[in-house]
């Protein structure tokens, strides 16, 4: 029945602020109707994934997590550091993956995936 996510949408203090930071840190061009179309390429995945109310992977009082897949993590953080946009979470390897943490504005956690 599902064929993919329609959007994410949330609610933010300072749209101005918000916007402008997702499009110098994350280089995601934030349109005038304040959001953006993400088209899928090959080899995209979206994954949908519930946690439990005190499972700790993300903070308790943060309900979601942003997770967006890079094409290259390392030129991801060397772009982070340029800007001056700290690591949250060190890069991590796994099987799923490389994975690093940023803080938006408003403190929430975002995850950069490399595949």
């Amino acid at each position: 029945m599902i064929k993919g996510f329609g959007g994410i949408f949330w609610r933010t203090k300072n749209v101005d602020v918000i916007k402008k930071w997702y499009s110098e840190v994350l280089k995601i061009e934030i349109d005038n109707w304040n959001g953006t179309v993400i088209k899928p390429q090959l080899g995209n995945e979206t994954i949908f994934s519930f946690f439990a109310e005190d499972d700790s992977y993300f903070p308790l009082e943060q309900q979601v997590m942003l997770n967006f897949q890079v094409y290259d993590l390392n030129e991801t953080i060397k772009h982070l550091e340029q800007i001056g946009v700290p690591l949250v979470k060190e890069k991590e390897v796994s099987e799923f993956g490389k994975f690093i943490w940023i803080e938006d504005p408003e403190g929430r956690l975002v995850e950069l995936w490399e595949k």
